[in-house]
């Protein structure tokens, strides 16, 4: 007989201390804001101990709240193998369903599609777009490609590549805008951001970026917000301003003259793209075929000459 657990509050539990957010968790378990934290609260009650600490920018989980969420991963990881295994039996044409960040899939990924339906032409794919997060429950995503220090208990995680930041504007603003010949002339453009989603680590900003390149950083003349990292490349590309271009994303722009790097200074961010999945399911052949593709693709990717 299995135990009386309370299964929707561990499920929602995993979901905030994975996320950090109980805001992100509502969105990916469909719930709203209320419902999560009702389940994370009664959970509390139910074990006697307290697993999660609210903080001003995210939910961090107690070192007894950690240990459940890894062991709640690590389950549910070994049933999403197991019913993957299954559905495969009946569905063997099936598409995979990969799961990326938006900028990631629009500026690197999808230049590179047809490539793979050329040498896989029986696998199809189908993508999905999650900035932070894949959920591998109810076959959401077969595969995710994630950003970040890959901190995935439970799952096949694999380093697909890593990150570089530094200076990046179109060639149009550097001959028709103000001066950019060095950090000071900063001070007259507009910086192109993105939110980046809180993961954890120290995220690769204008500030990271000049603390690892000894640059000071002045204030620019204006700062514009996208919610998305590929809405700042397209911005920068049309000349709206400089952006704080990151590797891998603004590596086709580069090598096509779209975008160039005005400025010296290249600094290694913290976090890599991480090929992601349940455990087991890199075995099987479909899974198997895009794996060995992407980083064939990725140790293909000539790179750009920086400075």
């Amino acid at each position: 007989m299995l135990p009386n657990l309370p299964f929707a509050a561990l499920r929602n539990f995993e979901a905030v201390a994975r996320l950090r957010s109980f805001v992100r968790a509502a969105e990916e378990l469909g719930a709203t804001q209320s419902a999560v934290s009702q389940h994370v609260k009664a959970l509390e009650q139910w074990i006697g101990r307290k697993l999660l600490v609210r903080g001003p920018r995210a939910t961090v989980a107690t070192k007894e709240g950690q240990l459940l969420a890894d062991a709640i991963a690590q389950g549910v990881g070994q049933i999403a193998v197991l019913c993957e295994m299954l559905r495969q039996a009946k569905h063997v044409d099936r598409a995979i369903t990969v799961s990326c960040p938006p900028g990631f899939a629009v500026n690197w990924l999808f230049p590179r599609l047809m490539k793979f339906d050329q040498i896989c032409p029986d696998t199809p794919l189908s993508i999905s777009t999650s900035p932070s997060s894949a959920s591998f429950i109810d076959g959401q995503a077969d595969v995710a490609i994630l950003y970040g220090m890959g901190n995935h208990p439970g799952l096949h995680v694999e380093r697909l590549m890593g990150e570089r930041v530094f200076p990046v504007c179109s060639p149009s603003l550097l001959r028709d805008g103000p001066p950019l010949r060095s950090v000071d002339d900063l001070r007259q453009h507009t910086f192109l951001l993105d939110e980046l989603a809180d993961i954890g680590g120290e995220p690769p900003t204008w500030a990271f970026w000049a603390e690892q390149t000894g640059q000071l950083l002045p204030n620019p003349a204006r700062i514009r917000h996208f919610s998305q990292a590929n809405m700042v490349v397209q911005a920068a590309i049309q000349g709206q301003g400089v952006a704080l271009g990151r590797e891998p994303l603004v590596v086709d722009a580069l090598l096509s003259g779209s975008l160039l790097q005005p400025l010296p200074g290249v600094a290694s961010s913290n976090f890599s793209y991480w090929f992601v999945c349940p455990h087991g399911a890199i075995k099987h052949d479909r899974i198997r075929r895009f794996h060995d593709w992407l980083f064939a693709e990725q140790a293909a990717q000539l790179a750009p000459i920086l400075r």
